[in-house]
Order: structure tokens, then C-alpha cells, then sequence
């Protein structure tokens, strides 16, 4: 039975004066302040994070300098960072290093995924097992092999083609994680029926499989672009020609021991995420599960 709109609103000012509101609020307050900050000094026009306060200032002053709000708003370190520095470039570069990272490292995790989960073979649960030892140690720790291999051995440094490898091999253990997982849950009678009709196993894993499996494909291919996205290290090391930068690496010379612009700094950094906002805006509807129930139904 609907409750009544009193009681409804009852409902609500309880939650609203509850403690698991108030310490969300908190928490979202932490959370968001340091964000507020970045935003205001990107929309302030200047370059300091030092707020000026007079000697003598009061205790209103004091608690007023920590609110983040700038004097003036206006645009200028946006037109700067895409006027005056080649910021375009760097953010071409990264889009181009990213999404191609996503497509190998989808094409190559969803086919692994595949094999591991529905096949039995030799070493299945050891290379499993070698995926997730993977994943205990930082990204850090690879520096120097794959600088070896990538750069040494293969000659691939100073290129889009040498990043985009070392970004697919970083991300693929996690993302054949996910996916095996999420394709363990896939009830395998879909796939019987479909073998029993004649269908190749190449046909069930592209016409059944991958439809079925896209809530988990979405969110593997967005940790697979945020990999590449805002990574730095690998790509200060093995990218040493300017127009080749990405745009983590470009937004280093902005705050350096001869350098400090933190308001094209903060400018860079807003710019940077919105293609990762619109792309998980974009992904949103399927980051859902529950289309396996709706395809067995028919």
C-alpha cells in the first residue's frame, strides 16, 4: 500500500535529520572540497593558490579565505592552455592512445574470457592464478622489462604503436578477470541450443555471448580507457617527443621547478575529464546486469 503524502514526507525529513545523512554529507563534503577548489582556481584567472589575508584578520575573514569561490569569474585560463599551449595535440594524442587501448585490450580480454570460461584445457587455473598474482604488485615494478621489451627488443619507443601495447598488456588481467567472471554467469543452455541449431562456437560467442555480456564489455572497456586516459609514468618514459605527449604528461609543464601556473594547471585537468564524464554518461544505461534474464525468457 502507497503511503500518503504526509507520511511521506515524514519518511523523508527522518532520513533528512538522521546520522547516516548527516556523516554522507561529511563524507561527500571531503570528497568534493578539494574538486571545488581546482574548480575555482581553473574559473579565477590566476595562477596562486595563496590567498591574501591581512595580518590582522578576523576570525569571518579566515573562515571566508577557505571557501572557494573566486573574486572574479572569467575564462582566461581555459583560452590560454587552448590557445597558447598545444594542448589540442596532447589531448588528440591521448584519444587516440586510449581508445585504441580499449579496442585491444576488449578484443583480446573478451576472447581470453571466452577461453577460460567455458573451455578446459591445460594450465587453465594456473594462467588464472598467474593473472591474479599480477595484480598484486604496483605497475611500477614492470618499468624496467617493459622498457626493455618495448623499447630495446622491439624498437617501438617514442611511439603511439609501443604505449598502446604496453597499456593493452597492464589492463588485459584485470579485464579478463571481469569478463571471465561475468561470463561464468551466463547460463551455458543458450549455448547448448545454439550448437544443437548448427551454430560454430565463433557464432554463439559473437551472436550470444557478446549482446548478452555488454554490461560487463562497458564497464571493462572504461577501465581499460581511464588506464590509458590518466596514465603518466609509462608515457613521460617512453614518449620523449613533444607531439607525441599525452595530455598527463603535457599537464607537467605547467607545475614544475620552473613553472608554477596552477591555474592552467586546474583549467587542464577540467578539460581532461570531461571526455571520461561523457563516456560513463554514455555507458550509463548499460551498466545495468539483468539482460541475461530478459534473453533466456526469449
Amino acid at each position: 500500500m502507497k503511503l500518503r503524502l504526509p507520511q511521506r514526507l515524514a519518511r523523508i525529513l527522518s532520513d533528512i535529520l538522521s546520522w547516516r545523512f548527516a556523516l554522507l554529507v561529511f563524507a561527500s563534503l571531503i570528497v568534493l572540497y578539494p574538486m571545488l577548489w581546482v574548480v575555482s582556481l581553473a574559473f579565477s584567472g590566476q595562477q596562486s593558490l595563496i590567498v591574501g589575508l591581512p595580518q590582522d584578520a578576523s576570525l569571518a575573514q579566515q573562515l571566508k579565505a577557505l571557501i572557494p569561490l573566486p573574486e572574479r569569474w572569467t575564462l582566461d585560463n581555459f583560452r590560454a592552455v587552448l590557445t597558447e599551449q598545444p594542448f589540442l595535440r596532447w589531448l588528440l594524442n591521448s584519444l587516440v592512445v586510449a581508445v585504441a587501448t580499449t579496442l585491444v585490450g576488449l578484443s583480446l580480454s573478451c576472447t581470453a574470457a571466452y577461453a577460460f570460461s567455458r573451455f578446459r584445457f591445460a594450465g587453465r587455473q594456473r594462467g588464472m592464478l598467474l593473472f591474479l598474482i599480477s595484480q598484486m604488485f604496483p605497475a611500477v615494478l614492470m618499468l624496467i622489462p617493459l622498457y626493455v621489451i618495448v623499447v630495446q627488443w622491439l624498437g617501438l619507443g617514442n611511439s603511439w604503436l609501443g604505449l598502446i601495447l604496453v597499456y593493452s598488456i597492464t589492463a588485459l588481467p584485470f579485464c579478463v578477470w571481469m569478463l571471465k567472471g561475468y561470463f561464468d554467469t551466463l547460463p551455458y543452455e543458450i549455448e547448448e541450443s545454439a550448437l544443437l541449431d548448427g551454430a560454430s562456437h565463433w557464432t554463439i560467442f559473437t551472436r550470444i555471448i557478446l549482446p548478452l555480456a555488454r554490461p560487463a564489455i562497458a564497464v571493462t572497456g572504461l577501465f581499460a580507457f581511464m588506464t590509458a586516459w590518466n596514465e603518466f609514468i609509462l608515457a613521460s618514459i617512453f614518449m620523449d617527443d613533444e607531439s607525441l605527449y599525452t595530455v598527463p604528461v603535457g599537464l607537467r609543464f605547467f607545475v614544475s621547478d620552473y613553472a608554477s601556473e596552477w591555474g592552467y594547471f586546474a583549467a587542464g585537468s577540467i578539460l581532461v575529464s570531461l571526455p571520461v564524464m561523457l563516456l560513463f554518461l554514455a555507458l550509463q544505461r548499460f551498466l545495468v546486469s539483468g539482460l541475461v534474464a530478459g534473453a533466456v525468457k526469449g
